[in-house]
Parts: C-alpha cells; structure tokens; sequence
C-alpha cells in the first residue's frame, strides 16, 4: 500500500495499518498489554516524558495497539490528531475537564444524549455557565453566545428525537468568533460525514456505537480537525505552548483529561474496535437502508402516531440532512397512537432486542422516557420533545424483509 495514493474511505481503514508496519507481519496491530514502556538509553526516555520525541510513557497515556486505533479513526475524520478514551463520555468529559474552567460559558444543543445533558449539569454545579438552545437554528446558537462562550456543542444527529443541527452555519459562526466548535459524530460517523467540512474543531466519536458495532468493546475519540485556531483560545496553559499551535489543544487534552483523569482505553478494547472499524461503511450502507425502509413502513401504519428520521419528507431537517450527510443514519423513534401500550408492543418483536446500547449489528429498541431518559424528569424530557410514548429503534443488519415483519406483526398484535 503506497502512502503517497489517496484510497477509499474502506481501503484506507483496511490497510492503513501496514503503512507503518506491524510486528511479525500480522494483518492486525496485535494487542499490547504492557503499561511501561524500557528504553535502552536513560536519555531517550527523558526525551520522551519531555516531549521532544515521539514514544510511549505509561500505559495510562496510551500503547501501540490505542495508538494504532487513534490512527485509523484520524484517517477516517481526516484530523491531524486524536486522542482515545474508555469510553464516549469520557471523550465529552475531557473536554470540560481539560479546556474549560469556571467561570466559562458553553453554548450547547438542547436536544442530547442524556448522560451528556447530565455532564453539563454537573459542569454548571462547578461554575461553568451552560445555554442549552434549539441547535437546528444558528441564531438561537449566535443570540446565546457571551463575551465568556468557550465552546459550542452539538450532536449531528440528536438522540433520540433526531433533530439535525444547523451545522454549516454554526461552524460558520464558531469560526467568526473564535470559539471552539465541537460536535459529536456519533450517530452518522465518519463514513456519513465529516464535522471538518463544517468548521468543527474537534469532533467526538462514541466508538462503541458504529465504528466498532459489534457491541463488544467500549471507546471513544476526540479528532483535532486542524480547523480551530488554538491561539485564540485563552485555556491553554504555558507548558503546553512549546509546540506549534496546532498541537496546543490535543497536547493538554492528553495530559489534562487522558494522564490526569485516568479515563484509558483499554488494548482489548482498542482491538476490537479497530477490526470492527473495517466493515464501517459496509455496516452503514446496510443500516441506513434498513432504517429508511422501516421509517416508511412506520409511518405509514395505522397505529403510529409520529415517526422521527431525517430520510422521511416530513422531517424538518430532511432538506439539511439530504445536504450534508451521505445518508441519514441508522437510528429512528416513533410514538405510537394513544391508548396502545409500548410495553405490550415491544414484548411482541421476535426479532428486535430491547436494549440500551446504539449502532449495534443487532436492531435494538428502548422505551426512552422510561428508561435511558427517566433520570431527567418529565418538564426536562417535554422540553427536548420526548414524549412518554417514544419508542427509539437503532436498526441493525438483518435482512430488510424480516425486520419489516418483526415490526408489523408486533404493530398487527396491537
């Protein structure tokens, strides 16, 4: 595989690895289990604790086996770094941990997954100010931002309503101001689309959703795009300077959050997310075939009352979501008519599995007021537009014809 060639998004992923050569000529980067690291020459390794040359501390901070994954999933969002983490919210949390401090501002998308809505609220118990406004419009983004605004976030696609955001015109205005635009890619990944294309400057991936998608491993990611400028950014402290700009945010994130927070991928992990990675597009191609078709099935029925996928004509974002993503994602929710039980109607499916977890090969499906959003209470839930009845489906690889006749025969049960 030559370096020097730009290869499709599945061949890159595929082979990427061997670019930089792996030991005994495995296919895969094996895993290493070792958390310390010998160097030969006492001076070498004082060069690298300093920074001044590449190599591996202690395995807090990353091995080759995270470092090979960190890899792939730069190549896929196109970065020019990427750190990994235990897990997606410890990604999102190393954001606050290591670039915001009280007293700063962050303009955030109402419309979240709820353990990250929950991490904002603990971020405002420790004197960081949060707005959450209505993302699928910039100027509720642009009228909430203050002389303090730090960071705006926002979700591609939000969970479990599917609301897309305003994301071009957000990254636009994020780059006006100066002010650092994360977005979570979660739920359309990087074969879907590039947060990079918008402005964001860095981008979060809970690779245990899509990128690994056997449901086996947890993980996550944060993508330095290179499209933020980190000397107009007043948090990063003076020892992580040294570099050149573009390496200030991912060099204090790594020591901040991933040395000082301890929140670690582990090798295992890293491996399983790694081969997983390599059928991504495969695994989404088929997904968001799935979800499309069982979205118009849905919507259709009789018993349904709403149906919420940015494919559907209906949605509000469907025009923005036609723009800017490759397909509209795997993930869909839908409410069914007063008077019908969702407990009745999930105990009917044969086929899918109710169970918490996303972008799994499995179709998996949850009652989410009940369940994954409970914690929030009903006036916050109202306010995001989760009502009691929505039922969130992540649609998984089976063949289409037996996932449409797991869902109306249970609907045909009602």
């Amino acid at each position: 595989m030559s370096d020097k060639k730009n290869y499709g998004f599945t061949t890159t992923i595929l082979h990427g690895d061997r670019q930089k050569g792996i030991e005994h000529g495995s296919l895969h980067k094996p895993i290493h289990t070792s958390v310390a690291f010998g160097y030969a020459d006492a001076r070498q390794l004082a060069s690298v604790f300093q920074g001044k040359e590449a190599g591996f501390r202690y395995g807090r901070q990353g091995n080759p086996t995270i470092s090979a994954l960190e890899d792939k999933v730069n190549k896929m969002e196109q970065g020019v770094g990427t750190i990994c983490f235990a897990t997606g919210m410890g990604a999102i949390g190393a954001v606050v941990q290591a670039l915001l401090r009280t007293g700063d501002h962050v303009v955030s998308s109402a419309f979240l997954f709820g353990n990250t809505n929950s991490l904002w609220q603990t971020a405002m118990s420790q004197g960081i100010g949060v707005s959450f406004v209505d993302a699928t419009d910039v100027a509720n983004v642009e009228a909430a931002i203050t002389e303090n605004t730090r960071v705006v976030f926002v979700e591609t696609i939000a969970n479990p309503r599917t609301q897309v955001a305003d994301l071009k015109r957000i990254g636009e205005l994020c780059q006006a101001r100066g002010i650092l635009y994360v977005v979570d890619n979660t739920m359309t990944t990087p074969y879907l689309f590039l947060p990079k294309a918008v402005g964001a400057g860095l981008v979060v991936n809970a690779l245990t959703k899509s990128i690994g998608g056997h449901g086996n491993a947890l993980g996550g990611s944060l993508t330095d795009t290179g499209a933020y400028d980190w000397t107009r950014f007043p948090n990063i402290y003076e020892n992580y300077k040294k570099a050149a700009p573009l390496q200030w945010g991912l060099a204090q994130i790594r020591a901040k959050a991933l040395r000082d927070f301890g929140s670690s991928l582990a090798p295992d992990a890293a491996h399983h997310i790694a081969v997983g990675a390599e059928t991504l597009a495969l695994r989404m191609q088929r997904t968001t075939a799935n979800a499309m078709a069982l979205a118009e099935l849905l919507e259709k029925d009789e018993r349904v009352a709403a149906v919420y996928y940015p494919g559907l004509k209906s949605h509000p974002q469907h025009a923005i979501s036609g723009e800017l993503f490759r397909a509209h994602g795997s993930l869909l929710s839908f409410e069914l008519k007063d008077g019908l039980d969702c407990f009745d109607f999930l105990n009917r499916l044969k086929l899918a599995i109710p169970a918490s977890n996303l972008g799994d090969n499995r179709t998996l499906i949850i009652p989410v007021a009940h369940t994954i959003f409970y914690e929030m209470g009903a006036e916050r839930r109202a306010s995001m537009g989760i009502a009691e009845s929505l039922i969130r489906v992540s649609v998984g690889i089976e063949d289409t014809a037996d996932l449409l006749d797991d869902f109306c025969t249970a609907l045909e049960g009602c």
